[in-house]
C-alpha cells in the first residue's frame, strides 16, 4: 500500500482538476522504471483508468493505481508534497531503497 499524507493530497487535487481529471473518480498513477542515477526512478501520472494488471488502493481521499511490477518496490511508500523556495515537489519516502540519489527521484534496492 501507498499512504498520501495531507499535503500531496491538496497537491495532487489541484494539479488534476488543472489538468482535466476528477479527484473524486481518476487515479493518481505510481510506477518504478529503470533509469535514474541509482538505477530506478518513479513515475507519477493521473490516469482515468486502471487494469487488470494495476493494484488499486486509496488513501486519504486519494484513489492510487500501481501497475503490479513497480508494487513490490513501493510497498510501504509515502508520497509527499514539499513545496516552498527551497522544496523539490512530490517526494518518495520509500522504506525499501537502500540507496537514493540526491534529487531524490532514483533509488536503488
Amino acid at each position: 500500500m501507498i499512504k498520501v499524507s495531507e499535503h500531496a493530497k491538496l497537491k495532487i487535487a489541484s494539479l488534476m482538476q488543472e489538468e482535466g481529471f476528477d479527484p473524486a473518480n481518476d487515479y493518481v498513477r505510481v510506477g518504478v522504471k529503470s533509469g535514474g542515477c541509482s538505477g530506478l526512478s518513479y513515475e507519477l501520472n493521473f490516469d482515468k483508468t486502471n487494469n487488470e494488471m494495476d493494484k488499486v488502493f486509496e488513501d486519504n481521499g486519494v484513489k492510487i493505481v500501481v501497475n503490479k511490477s513497480s508494487f513490490l518496490y513501493l510497498v510501504g511508500t509515502v508520497l509527499e508534497y514539499s513545496g516552498g523556495l527551497n522544496g523539490k515537489g512530490f517526494v518518495f519516502n520509500n522504506p525499501n531503497a537502500q540507496r537514493t540519489c540526491g534529487c531524490g527521484e532514483s533509488f536503488s534496492l
